[in-house]
Parts: C-alpha cells; sequence; structure tokens
C-alpha cells in the first residue's frame, strides 16, 4: 500500500510549520494560512488548520538499516520517546526498527527501517532520508467494522494482529494502524488514542483508493 498524500489537522498550525521547518529541516510548500504541505518522498504530508484537532500517531519510512544515523540526527533535535531503556524499538516479527519522537502538536511520530525495503541513497542521513509516509494510525471502537469497511472497499488485508484490540492493516510499504481506544494506547509513550479525523490517498494493487475518517466512521471518496 503506497500512501501518496496523508492530510491531517492540527489547531497550531504556525508551531507545526516551525517544527517541521525550522526544526526537522523541510521544506514548507503550498503554505496559506490555513494549510501547509511537506513532501516526504513519494508521499505528500498536509496539515489544515482546525480548532479542536487530536493528535495523531504517523510513522515515515527510513533507508535501510540507518535507524542508528537517524536516531543521532534527531537527538539533537527533539527528545526521544523511548520504550522502557530502549531508544531504537526492534519489531523483529516486521522486520524492521523504529525511533519515536513528538512534533509541536504532540503526534506520535516515528522513523521505521524496514530491512530489504528501501535502500540507502545518501552518504549521510538528513530530511531528505525520508522516503515516504509508512503508517496512520486510526483509533477506534470497532476494528473488525473498519477492517471490513477497507478490505470491502480497497482490497486491503490484514498484516498483523486481530480485530479485538491492535490490527496492522495494509502491507510494508504502507499500513493503517488500528487500535481499539477503549483497550489499548499510543505505543510507546502510553498516550490516550482519539479518533482523530484524517484523509488518505493510496494505491493498492494499481488501484487508487481515497479514505475519509471523520465521526469515527470511514467512507470513500
Amino acid at each position: 500500500m503506497k500512501i501518496e498524500k496523508l492530510q491531517v489537522f492540527t489547531s497550531n498550525l504556525e508551531a507545526q510549520m516551525a517544527f517541521y521547518r525550522d526544526v526537522m529541516g523541510l521544506e514548507i510548500e503550498n503554505e496559506d494560512e490555513d494549510s501547509f504541505e511537506l513532501t516526504l518522498g513519494y508521499s505528500v504530508l498536509r496539515f489544515e488548520k482546525k480548532e479542536d484537532a487530536t493528535p495523531y500517531h504517523i510513522a515515515f519510512h527510513i533507508p535501510d538499516n540507518e535507524e542508528n544515523e537517524a536516531l543521532q540526527w534527531l537527538k539533537n533535535k527533539v527528545e526521544i520517546q523511548k520504550s522502557g531503556e530502549d531508544e531504537i524499538v526492534d519489531f523483529s516479527n516486521w522486520n524492521a526498527k523504529s525511533v519515536y519522537f513528538y512534533d509541536a502538536d504532540k503526534n506520535i511520530l516515528e522513523f521505521i527501517s524496514r530491512r530489504n525495503l528501501n535502500p540507502k541513497q545518501l552518504a549521510y542521513f538528513s530530511s531528505e532520508s525520508i522516503s515516504g509516509i509508512a503508517e496512520i494510525g486510526l483509533a477506534t471502537t470497532n476494528i473488525e467494522e473498519k477492517f471490513f469497511f477497507l478490505h470491502r472497499e480497497c482490497c486491503l488485508e490484514i498484516f498483523d494482529g486481530n480485530l479485538e484490540k491492535f490490527c496492522a492493516i495494509g502491507d510494508a510499504e504502507g499500513l493503517i494502524i488500528m487500535i481499539n481506544k477503549d483497550l489499548k494506547d499510543w505505543f510507546p509513550v502510553d498516550d490516550k488514542a482519539f479518533s482523530s479525523e484524517f484523509s488518505l490517498d493510496f494505491i493498492y494493487e494499481n488501484q487508487k483508493c481515497r479514505i475519509v475518517y471523520q465521526d469515527e466512521q470511514l467512507k470513500t471518496l
């Protein structure tokens, strides 16, 4: 599942622009008084202003075996969110390693390095090493309902987990991370999960799909 565009909301538009521009070193694009965009490899991340926006979990692909370089790059910019004492989380069953941190909205961000997925392109790590959006979190009280909607409308399959508490839907290239917000908080920080609204454009098995999550309901456009 290749994520082409993710639109999320922020109640702190200027602070978010400053974070991604000044801290992360990314170029702000298509800026106006209510929104801005970032190009992250093959993906676009769009922030729109909304008074009552709530936090998200968003993951970004980084090159294979560059989690240590990414960690050192991030430590000069942000506080790393650990899992216990671990600054790098080993997801051996996913053949991946991750580093977690916050942006200005307390969105839980993740750099994920998947083995054999994103070959190293640069001799050093920088914001240009980000190759695309890897994951978006979807918090709900009914994983089963949301999965069968995505399976029916977009042919998505379960990558890992179950329909009760945690379910990763899609494939190694792109995932919708569903959790039951009554049973689970966001890893690794144990932050409360909100049913934060978003829209997602992606390609799966050569078919384009656009979904919108709003008021705890999914729909396709």
